[in-house]
Order: structure tokens, then C-alpha cells, then sequence
């Protein structure tokens, strides 16, 4: 029934797709998914060996390696699949979506809890890392190429090395943006450096006039005119 789910969240969240056998066939994350609801029963049922044979085979015929000793929720979507890498103590919410090159990964070797926990209607970009025992709340987006290392509350998202919070950039919890972050978010550091340059501008313009005062002909224009960076 679970796998079921998995095939018609598609629909909601590929616009390319077209019908339930093209999504079985075509699709590596969907058949990974298969896969995996089989490893994770035969885990259950304490067949382990079979249970990580059954993974190893999903990972060469579709490029995912998920863990079949993780826990995850109804209508998980990977898109396009190749890369993505899930974790043995990884566990993940309904409603969750991971794009191509997505790593749940430890961050120790010690035996326990070591790899994320995702709650409900998380979204996570192309080639983003989420790495230790840490949790991401409901709803919350992580930018592409993000390596996130801390929490992160609900409704709010991160990007960036280390990941960063968009504080301007709470989502909804009925709403979708692909590869985690839409063209509305603004970044941080953009913003901080934009502001500095805003600084430099202003001290620049008082050298300016200072310079006129004191009848410096040697001054050279040095304006930080029309150096700021655009962040959408």
C-alpha cells in the first residue's frame, strides 16, 4: 500500500510524469523505493543478510543506497535517484522529497543513533549533504549543495556551507518549491556583503569630498558604484 502512495506523490511532484507504468519502469527513485519496502520488511523479519543483498542490487541497477535498516514514512519521492545515499540510522517523515546527490549521512562510528531524522514534508536539492544524528523539522527546504550539520526548526530554510537560515524565507506547509529553494529566497551573505558595500559607498563619498576640501589633486576616483550582487 505504501509503494502505492510512493507512485501517485509522483504525480504531484514531477510534472513530466505521465502514467503509473512509465513512473514503474522509467523511474530509479521509485524503484528504489520498491526495493527498499522489501529490504526493510526482511529486515524486520531478522533477515538481514537478505535484506542488504537485496540493497546492494538496488544500488547497482539504480544508483540509490538506502539502508534497508532506515525508517521511512508514506509517498517519499526521489527524483531523478542517481546518488542519493541513506543512512542505517536515518529516518524520514511522510511527504518528504530528495533530489539526485542527497547524502543522510554520520558523522561517527560509534554504534547508535548517527544519521538524520526527517520530519514531515521536508524537501532537500540536488547534491545536498544532511550528515550526523540532527533533525530537520516539518516543512523545512535545504538549498542545493547544502551541508547541513545542525537542526533546523520548522518552516524554515537553509542553504549553503555550512547551511544558513533564510529568515525571510518561511514556507508553508502546503506549498512545493523544486530543488528545495524558489527564486523569492534571498542568501544571507549576499545580503551582508551588499550591506557592506553599501558602507564602502557611503565612506568613499566622504573621501570624495574630503579630498575636494583639501585640494588633493592626486585623488583617484575609487567608487564602489554598482558592485552589489544580486541574490535572486
Amino acid at each position: 500500500m505504501k509503494f502505492i502512495e510512493d507512485i501517485r506523490s509522483v504525480f504531484e511532484r514531477d510534472p513530466s510524469a505521465r502514467n503509473s507504468f512509465e513512473i514503474i519502469t522509467t523511474y530509479s527513485g521509485v524503484q528504489a523505493m520498491l526495493f527498499y519496502r522489501l529490504a526493510h520488511n526482511l529486515w524486520l523479519l531478522k533477515l538481514k543478510w537478505l535484506a542488504r543483498f537485496i540493497s546492494m542490487i538496488a544500488r547497482w541497477l539504480t544508483g540509490v543506497e538506502i539502508h534497508p535498516a532506515a525508517k521511512i514514512g508514506r509517498r517519499f519521492f526521489i527524483d531523478h535517484g542517481m546518488g542519493v545515499v541513506i543512512g542505517e540510522t536515518a529516518e524520514i517523515g511522510d511527504d518528504c522529497t530528495l533530489y539526485h546527490g542527497v547524502t543522510l549521512g554520520g558523522t561517527t562510528w560509534k554504534k547508535g543513533k548517527r544519521h538524520p531524522t526527517l520530519s514531515n514534508n521536508v524537501v532537500i536539492g540536488a547534491g545536498a549533504k544532511i550528515l550526523g544524528p540532527i533533525t530537520l523539522g516539518n516543512n523545512v527546504r535545504v538549498g542545493s549543495n547544502s551541508v547541513v550539520v545542525k537542526s533546523v526548526d520548522d518552516d524554515q530554510t537553509v542553504v549553503g556551507v555550512p547551511a544558513r537560515l533564510l529568515k525571510d524565507a518561511k514556507k508553508q506547509s502546503h506549498s512545493f518549491d523544486s530543488y528545495a529553494v524558489g527564486t523569492e529566497a534571498d542568501d544571507p551573505t549576499i545580503k551582508a556583503i551588499n550591506s557592506i558595500l553599501l558602507h564602502l559607498h557611503d565612506v568613499d563619498s566622504q573621501l570624495h569630498k574630503v579630498s575636494k576640501e583639501l585640494n588633493m589633486k592626486e585623488y583617484k576616483d575609487s567608487s564602489v558604484n554598482n558592485l552589489e550582487i544580486e541574490s535572486k
